[in-house]
Parts: structure tokens; C-alpha cells; sequence
């Protein structure tokens, strides 16, 4: 009997419309960036393609002072190499956490032996950016964390006040940006961050697998400082790893595509694609999640409806549209969706795609609606000047 390996088809993944919290669909030009033959990594050309994509991320995280470096894997590698390079056993880290992944970044933290202290705020609302300014200054942390947007709850987080505080005790600030850079302003320099990480898979458009990080002066100096070497050789700024040319050609072409659009015109198309979403989704008669003082352009929070079933929507949508939303995280499991207009998909036809597959599936269920009214409501925002 062969192997069965020699039996496989050829690969043939399915098409779907990612409009969950990530990974977006990528970018065209990104794929075919990915696609150019390799470049060894003593070739001349792979300095001058890794200092076109350091001069990029500078330019994209606005921080002009900073130097930019990458992680080879996912956007969390990019968050453990800053906690495993800058955190040294019985060092005190204030985490604030309001969702899921400032929960994480405590995780990551006390493994890495931090005694944490955490700034909290309810899913659904930011922490108090002034509160947790004064408290930083009352007693101040070797490290402050901080989620910038945070896809479990859609809710962003002011951070100037936060980096403000940092610098005036001498405190550092590490700041994750996975969601919302390429989505929102993300300003490294003007809120005066000293770790800022962002992913190339969400409003970015392109593939996981490399973490963007820009790094503040005092890092280097924090970094001259350590009592020990990290004990994470994999994950350690101080001694950054090669990447892949691929995956390096990846972050060149999206963080270029982001700049040819110009940074406040794709912060704009976020928020346009946002806005013709929510309507889309008030004209269905469904209910969003959190503080809109405070909810961010790239993800949308939709309450699922009394007597419908999150997951069976979620599996017909994908099954019968090919679209892909995502469910929710901790306390929010089974009572939101998790909706992102991210990248190449913070567009009028992603928009209106989704919300003509939720009409239907929602309809077949049951559920009481006003047919074609969602399209309607966000075919008119999009009308709208800016």
C-alpha cells in the first residue's frame, strides 16, 4: 500500500473573507513580495532591503527617534522578547489590563519572574489613564505595559498621560500596537513610548509571523544595565536574530503600501469602514459592546441576540459565505462576535459582504429583521464625506 502522503492532493486552502480579529486577508502586493527568490543573508542586497523596511517602521510607528528591529514569529514573540529582555526576577511591572491580552502580557511577565501589579478596568472600557498616570509617579515600576487597542473588548487605550508619567520617574513603557498600527495613530514619539510592538497580520495586511518593534533610546541604555543576560537566547533584543528574506520583503512591501496611501488617509478608511459597519449593524437591530468613547475603528463588538447561538452563526456564516468572524474571549465567550474591518478589508464591498451574509443567516434563524436595510444604512454612510 503507498504512503499515504503520496496520495494528497495538491494544496488547495479554502477562499474566505477574514473579517474576524485577525488575520486579515493580505495585501496582493504583499503575496507577491513573498514570492520573489530569497536573498542570502551576507548579501548586500538583504542590508539594503532590512534598512528599507527599519526607515518604514520608523516612518509608520511615527518614531523618528527610535530604533526599529524585527522578531521572527508571531506578534506575542515580538511582546516576550521585550518582557524576556528588559524583566530581571523580583523587578516590579504595572500591567494595565481592561481585555484579554493585557491579561497576557501578566502572564508573560511573571514568567519572566516580575512581581506584577495590575491597573484594571471592566471589559467594555478603558483603563484611567490619568489614575494610572499618578499611581506610576506615586510609586513607580521598573516597566509599565499597556495594550494600545485591545481586540478582545475593541476598546483603545489613551496612552499619553501614561508616557508622560513614565518619563518623568524614569519608568519604561512598553506599549502593545499589534491591532492598531496601520488602523489608528499610533505616536510613538508624541506619547514619548519606549517599546511599541506591532504585527504584520491585522490592519497591516500581510502574513503572522514577524513582530515589528520600535525601541526608545532608554532601551538600549535599560538593556547596558541588566544584572544577567536574558535567559531567552531566542528572545533577546539585546542580541536581535536574522529573519527570514520572505518574511522581511513581507514587512517592506506592507508598511510601503501604508505609507503610498498616506498614514491619516488609511487611519480615515478605518474609520469610514467602522462606521459603515455599525450602521449596518444598529439597522439589523443588534446591540454593540463597550464604550463608544473609546472603541476603536479596526473591530466591532456585536452582542449575539437572545436565543440565537453564537457558534452556529459563526459556522454557517463561514460555511455558506465564506466569511470568517471570530468569537470572544474570558467573561465575553458566547455572548459577543468579534467583527474586523482591517487592512484590505476596510473597504465599502468587505463591509457590505458581511453584513448581506449576517442578514441571511441571522433570517434563516429566526431572527426578526428588516431585510436590506443593513446594506442600505452602510451604503449611505459610505457616502458620506469623510
Amino acid at each position: 500500500m503507498p504512503n499515504s502522503t503520496t496520495m494528497l492532493r495538491p494544496l488547495d486552502p479554502p477562499r474566505r473573507l477574514l473579517m474576524g480579529s485577525g488575520p486579515s486577508n493580505p495585501e496582493p502586493r504583499v503575496l507577491q513580495a513573498m514570492a520573489a527568490p530569497p536573498v542570502a543573508l551576507d548579501d548586500p542586497a538583504f542590508s539594503d532591503l532590512v534598512g528599507d523596511c527599519e526607515a518604514l517602521m520608523r516612518a509608520v510607528f511615527q518614531a523618528s527617534n527610535a530604533s526599529a528591529l524585527t522578531v521572527p514569529g508571531a506578534s506575542r514573540a515580538g511582546l516576550e522578547a521585550a518582557l524576556a529582555s528588559l524583566v530581571e526576577p523580583g523587578d516590579r511591572v504595572l500591567v494595565g489590563v481592561y481585555g484579554h491580552f493585557g491579561e497576557l502580557l501578566c502572564t508573560l511577565a511573571k514568567l519572566h519572574g516580575a512581581q506584577v501589579e495590575r491597573a484594571e478596568a471592566e471589559w467594555g472600557a478603558a483603563v484611567d489613564a490619568d489614575a494610572l498616570a499618578n499611581r506610576i509617579r506615586d510609586n513607580p515600576p521598573k516597566l509599565v505595559a499597556i495594550v494600545h487597542a485591545d481586540t478582545s473588548t475593541g476598546i483603545g487605550q489613551p496612552l499619553a498621560p501614561i508616557g508622560a508619567a513614565c518619563q518623568e520617574t524614569g519608568s519604561l513603557l512598553l506599549v502593545d500596537a499589534v491591532l492598531s498600527i496601520g488602523g489608528c495613530e499610533v505616536d510613538f514619539a508624541a506619547w514619548q513610548l519606549d517599546v511599541a510592538v506591532g504585527g504584520l497580520q491585522k490592519c497591516l495586511g500581510g502574513p503572522p509571523g514577524l513582530a515589528l518593534l520600535a525601541c526608545s533610546p532608554r532601551i538600549e541604555q535599560a538593556l547596558g544595565r541588566r544584572r544577567r543576560a536574558s535567559h531567552s537566547v531566542y528572545l533577546d533584543l539585546a542580541h536581535p536574530l536574522d529573519v527570514s528574506t520572505t518574511m522581511v520583503m513581507a514587512a517592506r512591501e506592507a508598511l510601503q503600501l501604508v505609507l503610498d496611501e498616506g498614514l491619516a488617509a488609511r487611519w480615515d478608511r478605518h474609520r469610514n469602514a467602522s462606521q459603515m459597519l455599525r450602521a449596518g449593524i444598529d439597522a439589523m437591530g443588534l446591540r454593540r459592546f463597550g464604550d463608544e468613547r473609546h472603541s476603536v475603528p479596526m473591530i466591532t463588538l456585536v452582542e449575539v441576540p437572545l436565543g440565537v447561538n453564537d457558534a452556529s452563526v459563526r459556522e454557517q456564516l463561514l460555511v455558506e459565505h465564506g466569511i470568517e468572524i471570530m468569537a470572544a474571549f474570558g467573561p465575553l465567550r458566547g455572548r459577543v462576535w468579534r467583527i474586523g474591518t482591517m487592512g484590505t478589508n476596510a473597504c465599502l464591498p468587505s463591509v457590505l459582504t458581511l453584513l448581506s451574509g449576517m442578514e441571511a443567516v441571522l433570517a434563516s434563524r429566526g431572527y426578526q429583521l428588516p431585510r436590506g436595510a443593513a446594506v442600505d444604512a452602510a451604503r449611505a454612510v459610505s457616502r458620506r464625506p469623510l
